[in-house]
């Protein structure tokens, strides 16, 4: 894939989004891709991760804005840079504008996407949102359990 047709991938799927078009959001997709969420988890094949979009990135947000900047290709692995903001639905947030800045890791076979992983610096969202302390560390312990069961963490882990 060339530097416009990755920019027109990122730019649609983006706008997908934005737009609650699960469907079209999917396509971006292999048949068996799996989007890995950070908050949500992980949605195998296009039905799923067209369900996604449709019925959870917008069951607590509203306005959802998501812009992907800096794409760096190497071999079959896409790296970009995003900022996703969005008005909160939940009743404790009063309906702050939050964002934050992530990197998505975009493994790609026959110019769709195989595996979609993020990294996201989601500390400025649970600020804006006024999130209390014991709500944050129950998201990060799910996050944290998540990460130990990859494989290329392994060595990480504390020995027995």
């Amino acid at each position: 894939m060339g530097e416009t047709e990755i920019r027109a991938m990122l730019d649609g799927l983006c706008r997908a989004a934005e737009a609650v078009d699960g469907d079209r959001f999917a396509s971006y997709f292999t048949e068996d891709g799996v989007y890995h969420d950070g908050f949500y988890g992980a949605f195998a094949g296009r039905t799923r991760i067209a369900e996604m979009i449709n019925q959870w990135f917008f069951k607590h947000a509203r306005d959802m804005r998501w812009d992907m900047l800096e794409p760096a290709l190497q071999g079959d692995r896409l790296y970009t840079r995003y900022i996703f903001s969005y008005n909160s639905k939940l009743p404790e947030a009063n309906n702050a504008r939050t964002m934050f800045e992530a990197v998505s890791i975009m493994t790609l076979r026959d110019g769709k996407i195989a595996e979609y992983r993020e990294v996201a610096d989601c500390g400025t969202a649970f600020a804006d949102m006024t999130f209390h302390p014991e709500r944050i560390f129950k998201i990060f312990e799910r996050r944290a359990a998540a990460l130990k069961l990859r494989p290329e963490v392994a060595r990480h882990l504390p020995s027995s």
